[in-house]
């Protein structure tokens, strides 16, 4: 075989198993903001976990009630994109952002680190631009060495 064409090979294979292979999440856990530990832990998440899910709750710790300090609180893990959207549709009738009540909201993205914002308002099928790009160069280099 051709060593232009091996390397092609490799390349392709590569990206192929880039872009399969897991993706990544923010991580943490009822952190008084998206700051510090919720922007700087990442975890790869496991198969059969194909969401980042973040949830941001505002309200009174240890218990929500009227009239106590309020504060945001969010947590941000890998979740299936079942348990995603049942965790955000059982938070949207208590999703208001009212800043005198308590209330909580949670939201789900796919792709690689989609979680870095709080509710971001990711689109559901997003894909990381290094997986993007290195998809793109493994079909131009195919179709250029294979004449596909």
């Amino acid at each position: 075989m051709d060593p232009l064409k091996m390397v092609a090979t490799l390349v392709l294979v590569m990206a192929l198993f880039n872009s399969c292979s897991a993706f990544e999440c923010y991580v943490c856990s009822n952190q008084t903001g998206n700051t510090e530990k919720c922007l700087n832990t990442i975890k790869t998440c496991p198969e059969g976990e194909d969401a980042c899910l973040t949830e941001i709750r505002w309200g009174s710790q240890p218990y929500f009630s009227l009239g106590a300090l309020k504060q945001f609180y969010v947590s941000k893990r890998c979740a299936s994109k079942d348990v995603c959207e049942k965790t955000r549709r059982k938070y949207m009738p208590y999703c208001t952002h009212i800043w005198y009540e308590d209330w909580s909201c949670a939201e789900c993205c796919q792709g690689d680190r989609c979680n870095y914002f709080v509710i971001s308002g990711a689109p559901p099928q997003s894909m990381s631009m290094v997986a993007f790009l290195g998809t793109m160069v493994s079909i131009i280099l195919a179709r250029y060495l294979y004449n596909l």
